[in-house]
């Protein structure tokens, strides 16, 4: 009864929530004669009617309060076709950010799964399961970062999911700052139920299979809830999709082979074609598709138009989880309980054909060669057939977690006093096997086939080796057994945990207040937590070719203390106040902070709740912010500087001689146990309002001002600005401008017109940035009865950024990201919503939409604006999902969905060049495509 209650209460919008809540908490009359006993039982009623909410830690009848929460279920994350925990959030429309996921390829977490709030950064949110705090992942998003991976909680051992955007540290602490997701697990299940699931995409790749269990039963005062799920997904490659199959045709160049055996002089840009041969001995590479090729200018090589399709977009995953919860009722007033859940997950995945390459560079930046008389390098792909396949090389990561709660709850005698006292243990260890290049054995194999013994220094600057390479050996294949022999497996291991201790005391009936009863809930909690990332020492050492890793570890503890109070001043208004201290101890000093929330909740009349929260709220330093070790990383980035020097611009890029169209860097970035705290203020105001019964309607505005934010400097921005400064758009004084000097070591050139080519970029982090976003988000709900044709319900979600401003560093003008593309591709709105039929018992129906708003195209991040020709935003993504349900039996559904049913691909962005792998944005879209699943639950 309580649960129907509820779910009137929130498709009411407070029309019957309020009324209800109302008879609940009202004022004895002081004249009542009942008996003792019809007051205990009324009492008895009270405390049942009262629940715990996300948002608040005391039980009350109210579901709508001042901290607006969102809440899918278990049954809307079926019907509406997602797959996953992690799909059901990333495709809400609070998740407006670009974020880095398995299509991303070489990201640092390919294997994890995150999302933004309203573009904020991923490590803003706080992530609950049933009100315990979730472990962090142990490798860094963007190998700086700490966040929680969201890709190995099971879906069918979820109850429901709680989304509650707003600064909420003055209850749940650190890093509640853009928001707090809590992840109900299911507590009982009617009967033994056993779910199975079949899926596979239109386009090939990516077949599914999931089966799950649960069954909960009684002994006495013990009951127990056990269920597991297993699921295996094979990986969706490139060359499945005809977008991601092969260097782009429809850009703004005509599409460009990759450059798999290029000699090249790196200073002037200049190809040399030396291979006698014209590529022949190269034409079976690539399923036959490597040849000669051409790029402007003149330049020869040998390439293919298909070493794209050689990456996976979606990755090879087994997943197994356990999940127990258990209670034993010791008396009427303690209750002892305890969870378990437990992820094993594999997963394997590869960067393909693009990262598995050698070039000259460990024998310098360039050789002499006296046979050319030019200083010149060397650049050579591996094609599938000389590395076996590369689904026998992808990389493989393992990841074990659990987390353990045990505790004791109840009421102290006759009181309206509740108490909670738990221990919660988080652990996640984490193997990462990467596929990698030995770059003595490589370096070694191309000296002895290719280059030759050293002869000396060159006779110009006598600082560049000497060499007369073999270059009829350079353009031949290699065999599968001789890149083995270069070739194999480094092992990382990483791991985290967490172990807290907490005690809860709440009275839902504290005193008397003309609104109701008064309500407090005061919280106490310490405990520590860990970090430790220990990559292959060869990582570190420079033994590997073209990679390098992160490293770093530590420790610290923690307390804080929580008190909530809510108090119905009147009927109608009611006022809550939170305050928080957290205190860690990291290094020998400490990091405190305190924070405090104030709500107010409005009702003028049945139907129509106004509601208003201000606060504060903080993110204490990371781990890995302040114990990650001096990290060293390979990547590329344009040189800007140096390509307008020779006259082409950034929306030019594609057209700039190598190496500075793409230049490859070593960067170095390390922790500081220095660092404070990030903080913000957080605000937000709204309605909900339900005209009738079974619709509500809601619209809530958010404003977030944060500062002191721990910024890791983005090469690629170091390079523009180091462009912008070289033109004068910047003022050369500005502090991002002797940031951007300061950051970039670049070599000694041989060409008075340019600055030496970029060697290493450093990335520290440091407090400096400081951001601010408002955001809208609008919800509506309405169910109604079409007499014998049964009932509809149509529930729909908007959320829109109205603005979004960040400045690096104090000094600096605060940019308007919503206006300069090249530091943000968010998407500014997006809306979602479903529509389910239920004409009968045995059949229902739901078709769903999840619409993206429009982004910037390739061309306007690059120019960071929308005025230059070629820039513009993309037109709006829309899919739509649909599914059925057929009950043949009282106990057996069966389910066939289709997702993304009229097969979307990501809006064609013509913007970027011929020379592009994958012409969309990866941390925006997909190119999955449509897919099916068939679904039976068999309940015993």
């Amino acid at each position: 009864m309580l649960k129907s209650k509820l779910t009137v209460a929130v498709l009411a919008a407070m029309a019957l929530a309020y009324s209800h809540a109302y008879a609940a908490t009202a004022t004895p009359d002081p004249q009542d004669t009942s008996s003792s006993q019809d007051t205990a039982q009324s009492d008895k009623a009270k405390k049942l009617e009262a629940v715990t909410v996300t948002g608040s830690l005391i039980p009350q009848s109210q579901i709508e309060t001042s901290a607006p929460v969102t809440t899918i279920t278990a049954e809307d994350m079926k019907v509406r076709g997602f797959n996953s925990v992690a799909e059901a959030l990333q495709q809400s429309s609070f998740a407006t950010g670009s974020v880095q996921g398995a299509s991303t390829s070489a990201s640092f977490t390919q294997g994890a799964q995150t999302l933004s709030i309203f573009g904020l950064p991923v490590g803003f949110v706080k992530y609950l399961i049933d009100g315990r705090p979730l472990g962090n992942f142990p490798a860094l998003y963007n190998g700086s970062d700490s966040f929680n991976n969201l890709s190995g909680i099971p879906m069918d051992m979820v109850d429901h999911i709680d989304i509650l955007p707003g600064g909420q540290s003055s209850l749940y602490g650190s890093d509640a700052i853009a928001g707090v997701i809590n992840i109900v697990l299911k507590k009982k299940i009617d009967a033994p139920t056993i779910d199975a699931r079949y899926g596979w995409y239109s386009g090939g790749g990516g077949a599914d299979r999931r089966i799950s269990f649960a069954d909960s039963w009684n002994v006495g005062k013990l009951n127990i809830l056990a269920g597991g799920q297993f699921e295996s997904s094979q990986p969706i490659w490139a060359f499945d999709r005809d977008l991601t199959k092969q260097y782009f045709t429809k850009g703004t160049s005509a599409a460009t082979a990759s450059r798999d055996f290029l000699v090249y002089s790196p200073f002037s840009g200049h190809y040399y074609f030396e291979d006698p041969d014209n590529c022949s001995n190269t034409t079976s590479l690539f399923h036959g598709t490597e040849g000669l090729q051409h790029r402007s200018g003149g330049r020869t090589y040998c390439g293919t138009f298909y070493s794209p399709g050689y990456r996976t977009l979606k990755n090879d995953a087994k997943t197994a989880n356990v999940y127990t919860h258990a209670t034993f009722d010791v008396n009427e007033n303690l209750q002892l309980y305890g969870d378990f859940l437990y992820n094993y997950q594999e997963q394997k995945f590869t960067s393909g054909a693009q990262y598995t390459w050698w070039g000259s560079s460990d024998f310098g930046n360039a050789f002499y060669d006296p046979n050319l008389d030019d200083f010149v390098s060397l650049q050579r792909a591996f094609a599938p057939e000389e590395v076996g396949g590369f689904h026998n090389i992808m990389d493989k990561q393992t990841e074990n977690s659990y987390m353990l709660t045990l505790g004791a709850k109840g009421t102290f005698g006759q009181s309206n006093w509740d108490y909670d006292l738990g221990f919660t243990h988080s652990d996640d260890k984490l193997e990462v096997r990467n596929f990698d290049r030995f770059a003595g054995a490589m370096d070694a194999y191309f000296q002895k086939n290719v280059l030759g013994p050293q002869q000396g220094l060159d006779p110009y600057y006598n600082s560049y080796p000497v060499f007369s390479p073999n270059y009829a050996n350079f353009y031949k294949t290699i065999s599968p057994a001789d890149f083995k022999a270069m070739t194999g497996y480094t092992t990382t291991n990483a791991k985290t945990w967490d172990n807290m201790i907490r005690g809860q005391v709440t009275n839902s009936s504290l005193f008397v207040l003309p609104g109701g009863d008064a309500g407090i809930a005061v919280v106490a909690e310490g405990g520590n937590q860990g970090w430790s990332y220990v990559p292959d020492q060869r990582l570190l050492d420079g033994d590997i070719w073209g990679r390098s890793d992160v490293q770093g570890g530590g420790h610290r503890s923690r307390y804080a203390l929580t008190t909530e109070l809510r108090l119905p001043l009147l009927n109608q208004l009611t006022l809550d106040a939170a305050g928080r201290y957290d205190s860690y101890s990291v290094d020998g000093h400490d990091v405190s902070h305190g924070t405090y929330n104030l709500g107010l909740e409005y009702r003028p009349f049945e139907s129509l709740l106004l509601r208003g929260r201000y606060g504060t709220a903080f993110k204490v330093p990371t781990l890995s912010d302040e114990f990650q070790g001096e990290s060293g990383y390979y990547a590329f980035v344009p040189d800007y500087l140096n390509c307008a020097r020779l006259g082409h611009s950034p929306a030019d890029i594609a057209n700039c001689p190598a190496p500075y169209d793409n230049t490859q860097y070593h960067g170095e970035q390390s922790g500081n146990t220095a660092l404070k705290p990030i903080t913000a203020n957080v605000w937000s105001y709204g309605f909900v309002w339900s005209p009738v019964a079974r619709m509500s309607f809601s619209v809530d505005y958010y404003h977030y001002n944060i500062t002191n934010e721990v910024a890791i400097e983005d090469a690629d921005k170091l390079s523009q600005a180091e462009y912008l400064c070289d033109i004068g758009t910047l003022d050369k004084n500005s502090p991002t401008c002797a940031n951007a000097f300061a950051k970039i070591t670049r070599n000694i050139s041989t060409n008075p017109a340019l600055l030496g080519q970029i060697q290493s970029i450093l990335t520290p982090k440091v407090n400096v940035a400081s951001e601010r976003d408002n955001a809208l988000v609008a919800e509506f709900s309405y169910g109604w009865s079409m007499g014998s044709l049964g009932n509809m319900s149509f529930d729909t979600s908007y959320s829109d950024v109205l603005k979004h401003q960040i400045q690096q560093y104090p000094g600096d003008p605060l940019i308007d990201v919503l206006r300069h593309p090249y530091y943000s591709t968010d998407f500014k709105t997006k809306v979602n919503g479903s529509l389910t039929w239920t004409p009968n018992d045995q059949w229902s129906g739901t078709v769903y939409f999840n619409r993206y708003g429009s982004t910037p195209n390739y061309l306007a991040t690059v120019a960071d604006n929308y005025t230059v020709a070629g820039t513009g935003r993309l037109a709006p993504w829309i899919i739509y999902n649909a599914s059925v349900t057929y009950n043949p039996i009282k106990n057996l559904g069966l389910s066939f969905l289709v997702n993304n049913v009229f097969n979307k691909m990501p809006p064609e962005d013509h913007s970027y060049p011929g020379t592009t792998a994958s012409a969309y944005n990866d941390t925006n879209y997909n190119v999955y495509g449509r897919a099916y699943y068939v679904e039976a639950n068999y309940k015993f």
